[in-house]
Formats: C-alpha cells, structure tokens, sequence
C-alpha cells in the first residue's frame, strides 16, 4: 500500500522530513486535493496543477517564513497554502470567512505579500531583500513569475533595477504557456550541470580576480572569455536577455520534475549574484481536461471531476457576454471600430470580435499601461478604439488614462468589465474605485447602464462620441430580459426617471435600478411613497433631472457599487450643493472606507448593506430620523 504523506503535514518543516524519492507521491497527493477543492469551490486550477513541483522544492530546500517566497499574482500557489498550515481549512477556499484564492499576509506568516495583480513579484522581492540587507538579516529571497508576467514592463523594470544592484536574488520564471524556448531536452540538462555546477561557479569567479591582476591585458582577455561564453550560450540557453540584464540565467528546466527541480535549485541557491531560473511547466499537469483545456480552467467555476464539466449548466447572460455581441454588430457598420485588451479576450467577452476581425484586435499582454497608451495612438490616427479592461486593472494606468487620452481629448472608450463587488476573487479584484478614479478626470465622460439593453445603447453612444468615454459594468448576469431592439444613441448626461414619489427619490445606477424598485414596492405596504431614477452617467450627472427630483426639498438617496469616497453619492451631494439646494436631506449608500473581504456576491452585498433588505433599513432609518428632527448629510 502507498504511503500517504500530505496529512503529516502542518507546515513546510514536515515538507524536508519526507525522503526525498518520495516527493512524487506528496505532488499527487497535493493535486489529488487541489482537483477536490476546486471543483466544489472553483478557483484557478490550470496554473495550480502546474507549479506544485516548484513549490513543494521550495519548501523541501528553502526556510520560510524566514527565507521569502514571493508570489506573482498568486494563480499557481494553492500547493503553497496546502504546505503552509492550511491543508484543513483548503475546502473553504474563496468563500466566506474562509481562506483566500489568493497570498494574502493576514491569512499567513508564510504568506509574505497580498498578490493579485501581475508583474509585482521582482519588484516586491528586491526591495524586501535590500530591507534584510541593510537590517542585517539573514535570509533568502525567491520570486516566482509566470511567463505572462514578462509582457509587463514593470517586470522589466525590476529586473534591470536587480541586475544592477548585484544581490544574492532568485527568480522563477513558471513558463506554461507562452514557450519562451522549447530547449528542454538532453543538451539543455547537459549544460545546466556543467553550468551550475559550484566548482564552475567558482572557477569562473576565482579566474576572472586572477586575470583582473594582469596589467593591461587582463581586463581584455575577461571581456573576450565573456563574449565567447554569452556566444556559445546564445546558440543553445535562451537567456542572454537575462544575462544582459545582470542575471545568471540557468534552464530551462522540466519544472514538473521534482528531482531535477531540486538539483538545480541546490547548486544556484547559494551564488552571489541575481539569478533566474527558467522551468517549463504544462499547466492543469495530472487532470486531464485541464491540459486539454488550459484556457477554461484558468479560472474554473465549479464541475464534475469525472469529465471536467461544470457542475451547473445556466443558461443566464452576462453584462460581458452583451458587450462582446454588440460591439461585433457596431465594427459591422463601423470599419473604424478596434478592439484592445491586455491578456484578457475571453475575461472581457471579445473571443467572437477577435475571430470576426482578428485583423481589428489587438492582445497587448498584461501591459494595462501600455494598452491604454496604444489606444491614444489609434485614437489621434482616426481609429475608435475600445478597451476592454477589467476595474481592477485599469488602475494600473491612471496616468496613461489622464495624459494619453483625456489630456489629448481623443475617443476612447473603456469597457470597463467587473465594475463592483466581484465576489470569491476578494480584495484584489473587486472594482469599487472606479467611479472616483474617473469622475475627477476632465473630458471623461463616465456611465453605468441599468441592464443589457441599455449597455448596447451607451456602447454604440461612446462609439460616436467625440471625446473619451467610459462604460462601467459588473460581473453579474443582467437583471432584465434582452429585447429585440435596435441599439439607440442615449444623449450624454441625461438620467431617467423610472418611479416618481412623493416622500423621496432614489438615485442609484446599474442593477441597483432593479433592486430599488423591489425596496420601493416594499416601502409602499409601510406607506412610504419613494421614487426612482436610473442617473446612468454618473458625469455629466443629469442636473435638470436632480432639480426635479429635490423640489421642496425632498430627501436624496444614492446608491452605488462603489467606494463613498469620491464616488457617485458625492457628485450628487456637490451638484445639490452647488446648486444652492443646502436643506436638502442626502443619504448616501455604498461601500465605506475599507477593503471587501472575498465571498458570493449576496453575502459581499448584504454584509455593505447594499442588499435589498438592508437598503430598505437604512432609508426607513433615515426618514425617520428626517421627520423627527432636522438631518442633511448622511452615509452608510
């Protein structure tokens, strides 16, 4: 009978107990696990599957927490939270009150950074090194990176800063995909013992201090040796990017080879000098729909083990699934029309654009910054770009959305996917800023639509509109029936009264529409009579449409998918102010000076009080509190 392993372990201690030639046994037992958890949970499974080798050697050969491992993103550290104390708590991962899908450092010591965003891992791990360094701490730093990560300009900025700096650093590089070298056979594990190898390390360092002592020639003759070494490397290693950088590069290496991973890993743990180790990995290793599928289970919801289908078959429609279709029927009519994401096509619903106009989409990789940029570029030569992004990551090129496209007043349009609460993803990718992010930028126009219909009017509106323009909508299915109807140009500015009432109006933008209207029917059984207005852009905000709503001074509530800070609630407060409306009571609903933790949706709703039941409580709370005394600002 096998022996079992992984129930021995409750932290990466009991990881270097494990004999060696046994650690195969562990990786499967690691991914056995992963595959069981993920399919009742969903979560990031391909990229999991494929770096448990690389984790578990980190664990057998390094000492963390005192030693650093540093995460880029954190798709492929599942194996990492199962070896750090976590194997039990694994089957509450992405729910509530349960573990994170992502490192997170208030979940764990072993967890040395939150990570959720790419290209972070090289910068972080540097700048924790040079800290160990200058408090005198020993220690060792390892960044591991997907292959994706090298399509970011931030990761290059890390490592010439790195390379420049001369530390004992080593990074990962996790290549599953994009097949930086396909080098992986018998001459590249040839090289890489010979190369690795301490004594050649040393031999190579201790000559180059000889030669340095030789008077005039000796600096020549280093040079000479140098470039034949980086010739005969360029022929046969794929790494004299690195080299030049400052690294020495080493691989690749089978990264799903734990014996080979731990051969290599001992001989370069120890060199003086910033290192990169190259490791091909085959993502959703050991599951075989996953290898199959990579792309689809990148993030997976939940599915049946046995055949890699999902659990629940729905036939639901997204806010993406719209968008993708509508802006396929726009570049039919419009051959100016382009299409940009960074590393997202399926995320943000442009899989159908890209095979109807592969020669109008642009995949710029995960380079939000420069995507952006780009989209500035096409935008001044005449195109109509529209950049389909998440909320979460366009944050990364504020500046790019300031200076290269408001500053030049060009037209481009952001679609900006999982605006709002997200859900099991947490912190790192709900999209609650978005709305302050923007609305304090000149020229930008920034709307919301209250279901699909009205997505496809407002997508074919900023498609016409002569100016930057940004469409915000959520994760979640639309609340409403698609009708079969043309798509209609909404006049820029202009909000939409959908309830009138008597006691109090509602201003709230996107699903929220839907949810305020059952609050109202449930306010009228008490007596309360509360209108409802679909603002739709949050700017320009629809001032006539405000004046109407706060004759005689009638209360205001907002309600929004975002941060109060900046947001939708606090235009609306301004503009009343502004207007010289000072008696007029506000109650602003949304999400308050913190971070959201990870949970289903409902759960993330009704903990902010933006479910129905806790909209209802808090404007019974605040028109009580109106008719009992004298109130004008609030927030909850």
């Amino acid at each position: 009978m096998t022996k079992k392993y992984l129930f021995d372990i409750n932290s990466p201690q009991d990881v270097k107990k494990i004999p060696q030639d046994q650690l195969p046994i562990l990786c499967q037992e690691i991914r056995d696990l992963i595959i069981k958890v993920v399919s009742m949970r969903g979560g990031h499974l391909a990229s999991s599957l494929g770096a448990v080798e690389i984790i578990t050697a980190l664990h057998y050969l390094f000492d963390a927490p005192h030693d650093k491992i540093i995460w880029d993103v954190g798709h492929q550290a599942y194996a990492h939270k199962i070896l750090t104390g976590r194997r039990e708590q694994f089957c509450s991962l992405r729910t509530y009150k349960g573990i994170s899908g992502f490192p997170n450092q208030f979940e764990s010591i072993y967890d040395t950074f939150i990570v959720g965003h790419a290209n972070t891992a090289i910068s972080v791990g540097l700048g924790m090194l040079t800290a160990m360094n200058m408090r005198r701490i020993n220690g060792k730093v390892i960044s591991v990176i997907g292959d994706a990560t090298l399509t970011g300009g931030m990761a290059y900025e890390a490592l010439n800063n790195a390379g420049h700096m001369k530390k004992n650093f080593l990074v990962i590089l996790n290549d599953n995909e994009m097949a930086i070298s396909k080098n992986v056979g018998g001459m590249s594990k040839y090289l890489n013992k010979i190369i690795t190898a301490p004594i050649y390390n040393r031999l190579k360092k201790d000559i180059s201090l000889l030669l340095e002592k030789i008077p005039t020639i000796g600096h020549n003759v280093i040079k000479t040796s140098q470039k034949l070494e980086e010739s005969i490397k360029n022929l046969i290693v794929p790494g004299i990017i690195f080299e030049e950088l400052g690294f020495r590069y080493f691989g690749p290496v089978d990264g799903n080879d734990i014996f080979e991973l731990i051969k290599i890993i001992k001989s370069i743990k120890d060199n003086s000098e910033p290192t990169i180790l190259h490791v091909i990995t085959k993502k959703g290793k050991g599951y075989k729909p996953a290898e199959e599928n990579p792309e689809s289970f990148h993030g997976a919801v939940p599915f049946i083990i046995e055949t890699g289908e999902p659990a629940k078959k729905t036939s639901v429609t997204r806010y993406t699934d719209v968008f993708g279709d509508a802006l396929v029927d726009i570049a039919k009519e419009n051959t100016k029309v382009v299409a940009i994401t960074a590393a997202m096509c399926s995320g943000t619903g442009l899989k159908q654009f890209e095979e109807k106009f592969p020669d109008r989409f642009f995949d710029v990789g995960i380079a939000e910054q420069h995507a952006v940029t780009f989209a500035g570029g096409m935008a001044k030569e005449g195109m109509r770009p529209i950049v389909a992004i998440y909320s979460t990551f366009l944050q990364r090129s504020y500046d790019q959305v300031m200076h290269d496209v408001c500053l030049q007043n060009v037209p481009v349009c952001f679609a900006i996917d999982r605006g709002g609460l997200v859900g099991t993803d947490g912190p790192t990718h709900h999209g609650v800023f978005d709305l302050s992010y923007l609305r304090n930028i000149p020229r930008m126009v920034v709307a919301q639509p209250k279901d699909g219909n009205e997505l496809r009017s407002l997508l074919k509106t900023s498609v016409n509109y002569d100016g930057p323009f940004a469409i915000r909508f959520p994760r979640n299915t639309i609340p409403a029936p698609m009708k079969n109807e043309p798509m209609t140009e909404i006049p820029v500015g202009t909000a939409e009264i959908i309830r009138q009432g008597s006691d109090a109006h509602i201003l709230t933008l996107g699903n929220h529409v839907y949810i305020a209207q059952e609050v109202c029917d449930k306010l009228a059984n008490e007596g309360l009579n509360v209108g409802v207005v679909n603002a739709r852009f949050i700017k320009p905000l629809d001032l006539d449409m405000i004046k109407t709503v706060i004759k005689d001074n009638k209360p205001i509530i907002t309600i929004e998918d975002n941060v109060l800070m900046g947001g939708f609630g606090s235009a609306v407060l301004e503009a009343i102010q502004d207007m010289g409306f000072h008696a007029v009571p506000v109650l602003r609903l949304g999400i308050k000076d913190e971070f959201i933790t990870h949970g289903e949706l409902p759960e993330l709703y009704h903990l902010c009080g933006l479910d129905s039941e806790g909209i209802r409580k808090s404007i019974e709370s605040f028109l009580e509190r109106i008719s009992s005394r004298s109130i004008f600002a609030i927030s909850e």
